[in-house]
């Protein structure tokens, strides 16, 4: 396997090894506390559900489907993004309804990536931002995920340094993993940005309705005059509307650039089970109430998590949005890296956390925790880390280095 292109592009998937060491944790009987992957444990909205029974086992709908999105999906999200963004959007060529918002990035990876483009892609990171393009023979060069000033003095770096001269910008806010959430103001200079580099911008908005101050949703890149020029954003059904397994997303844009993924897609894929798109489409034409609730259970884990963790001794910074918190090791194990912290966390103290390795070597000192768990359960993770921090200097005297100790 290791002799295939693509493959040796590839490092090997952190996460697995510590999905690896919690299959193994419950194997043995221990109740492992999964604060690692961001997959949603709500139920998916009632009406939802019921629209996707009402709708399957028809000879119709059984049938393949329209790679690019069945008419009334394309029509619900740009109906939800003219709402939610004041932004205007056409169904028929501005719209495409992809299998989630991961399968969508890496195909328009496909789609406008020759051998040897170089790429900006903020570093620490969502996976598929960087390696997507890697698999389309792309080169990554990174830049801050942090939407500061100092973004752009090392964007222009990266730039004036980069040969062949970068092709494209992909940017994620609010971040995963890192929680950052950009105004619109970031994203007007981006765009003009973008504009004076000849830059495509790819912008993955897949948390925009999980936010917890009300009076500042994060916006959409293509609220920003002239951003249709140069930009397609990626959204999700996943954590929107509880959705993960249902594999639903839409890339929004430039059409010239949702031409050549609606090309790509067609080749691969007949797009996602016709029920599944029509129960998508009664989620967007539906109710928010839902949303709401969705955001409220969030906004009380993450309140929980920050007060239990924080007496616990790890001081948990308050996400405004997002279902992550980004949090720094605690510097008596911070040595060790993410990964094995994050093993650490399984084998002693019975709680599952994502290394920040997994995002990018500058998220080495972090982890992602995510609040998938309930609150009952998340307190329980904190007794158990605190119990692991009292004990460490006993227990890990072979594992910790003895000059990390003794500070």
């Amino acid at each position: 396997m290791s002799d295939f292109y693509r493959i040796k592009r590839l490092p090997p998937y952190v996460f697995e090894q510590v999905n690896r060491i919690k299959a193994a944790a419950r194997a043995n009987g221990a109740d492992i506390i999964d604060l690692g992957m961001g997959n949603p444990d709500l139920q998916a909205p009632q009406h939802v559900i019921d629209k996707l029974v009402e709708t399957v086992g028809k000879p119709r709908t059984d049938r393949y489907s329209a790679s690019k999105g069945i008419g009334g999906l394309r029509r619900a999200q740009a109906g939800y993004y003219e709402r939610r963004f004041g932004v205007k959007l056409n169904p028929d060529t501005q719209v495409v309804a992809t299998l989630g918002s991961k399968e969508g990035f890496a195909n328009m990876a496909q789609a406008i990536t020759e051998p040897g483009d170089v790429i900006l892609v903020p570093n620490p990171s969502y996976p598929i931002h960087a390696f997507g393009f890697l698999m389309a023979g792309g080169v990554i060069r990174s830049v801050p995920a942090e939407p500061t000033p100092d973004f752009f003095v090392a964007a222009e770096r990266a730039v004036a340094h980069s040969i062949p001269k970068p092709v494209a910008l992909v940017v994620c806010y609010p971040s995963n993993p890192t929680a950052y959430v950009a105004s619109l103001d970031f994203y007007r200079d981006l765009v003009a940005f973008a504009k004076k580099h000849e830059l495509i911008l790819l912008s993955d908005l897949a948390y925009s309705e999980v936010y917890f101050d009300e009076a500042n949703p994060p916006p959409s890149i293509l609220q920003v005059p002239g951003a249709m020029d140069v930009a397609v954003e990626f959204t999700s059904m996943s954590k929107t509307f509880s959705m993960a397994g249902w594999r639903i997303g839409f890339a929004v844009g430039n059409e010239r650039l949702l031409a050549a993924l609606a090309r790509v897609k067609s080749y691969l894929d007949y797009g996602a089970f016709t029920p599944v798109q029509v129960a998508a489409t009664a989620a967007l034409n539906g109710p928010d109430d839902c949303i709401r609730e969705m955001r409220a259970t969030y906004k009380r884990r993450r309140d929980v998590m920050v007060d239990s963790f924080g007496k616990a001794g790890w001081p948990v910074p308050v996400p405004t949005a997002s279902m992550f918190a980004w949090v720094q090791i605690p510097e008596k194990f911070r040595s060790m890296g993410s990964l094995e912290f994050s093993k650490l966390l399984v084998e002693k103290a019975d709680v599952a956390v994502a290394p920040g390795i997994g995002f990018g070597e500058h998220g080495d000192d972090y982890v992602r925790i995510a609040l998938v768990e309930n609150e009952q359960r998340i307190r329980q993770a904190a007794r158990n880390i605190r119990k692991f921090f009292d004990q460490a200097d006993q227990t890990l005297h072979n594992v910790v280095p003895r000059s990390t100790q003794a500070r």
